[in-house]
């Protein structure tokens, strides 16, 4: 017998951190106003209000919890019998613990599929400074965490390094006056360019990874140093490897070696999966492992290197 799938999309944030709007605006989109039946569940009503005919009638049904100990199993798998949604998203209240919602509280055709996060660049300093254990709370478990309302003074390095000191695998986006910058890897990186040796920090490698796959004419001549595991291919000569790190790319069941090809001048027999700290300088050629131009190391020093806490990069 065939079993309804729901997804479940968890929105959090604090009060005016722009939940209301952006889901609204994520109705909106193409990809998602496709007239599936949605049941929108609000656990807190700002200044943004809910048309609730006009949702009706592209098929969108909201039901409000007043209550944290409202929202409950019971509650939710009464929802699922009177309105059979095919998904459901829940703009969650900012001052309630998010443990409720991460726990067993679903019905069983019920899967939390991705937790977005809004964030008011105006009042982020606030919150960061006298409620940081209820700000890191809300935003711990996020997988997307969305800085409203930044102008050109908002430091895109410094607020990400903020929120990678306790959630690493969350992606960090920001949205202008001027619109939304969901990819800022080409205009602000998180190491110097312009230094003589590029030091990449351990929480850093998926974001050089990626940028200098896309963009390897921007690494060429450069010289870097990071953290990363050995590995050599089976077909590779003593004197090539391939550095690089395991990256999740969506889930615990989806993850990936991502490695540059590194050549060197003598012959280096070391364990597999050993953590090391390079030093290498970078080339930009045709490599058929890449099926394209990239960047090619070419190993200055190699060194012992230490296990990072979290020994997962993620995207």
């Amino acid at each position: 017998m065939f079993r309804r799938k729901v997804p479940v999309y968890l929105f959090t944030g604090f009060l005016e951190s722009g939940k209301t709007t952006f889901i609204l605006d994520t109705l909106a989109q193409d990809y998602f106003a496709t007239g599936e039946r949605t049941l929108l569940i609000a656990c807190e009503e700002g200044e943004t209000e809910y048309d609730l005919k006009s949702l009706r009638q592209q098929n969108i049904y909201v039901e409000f919890v007043n209550e944290e100990e409202d929202l409950s199993p019971g509650l939710l798998n009464k929802w699922d019998v009177s309105h059979k949604p095919k998904r459901v998203l829940i703009e969650f209240n900012g001052m309630w613990k998010i443990d409720s919602v991460m726990e067993d509280i679903y019905p069983d055709c019920w899967q939390l599929m991705q937790v977005i996060s809004t964030v008011d660049y105006t009042t982020f300093s606030m919150y960061w400074n006298n409620m940081r254990s209820m700000f890191m709370d809300q935003m711990s478990v996020s997988d997307m965490i969305i800085f409203n309302r930044c102008d050109e003074t908002a430091k895109k390095n410094e607020l990400r390094r903020n929120i990678k000191l306790f959630n690493k695998k969350a992606q960090v986006a920001y949205d202008y006056v001027e619109g939304f910058d969901g990819n800022s890897l080409s205009d602000e990186l998180p190491y110097d360019l312009d230094a003589d040796i590029i030091d990449i920090e351990d929480d850093d490698f998926g974001i050089f990874y990626m940028d200098a796959m896309e963009n390897p004419d921007k690494y060429g001549g450069k010289t870097i140093r990071c953290n990363c595991l050995f590995f050599r291919p089976a077909k590779y000569p003593m004197s090539k490897f391939v550095p690089g790190r395991f990256a999740m790319t969506c889930c615990a069941d989806d993850i990936t070696y991502l490695g540059f090809v590194c050549n060197t001048e003598n012959d280096i027999d070391l364990p597999e999966r050993q953590w090391i700290t390079i030093t290498a300088d970078i080339n930009v050629e045709f490599v058929k492992d890449y099926h394209d131009r990239g960047p090619v190391l070419y190993l200055k020093d190699i060194k012992t290197g230490t296990r990072p806490e979290d020994d997962l990069i993620y995207f």
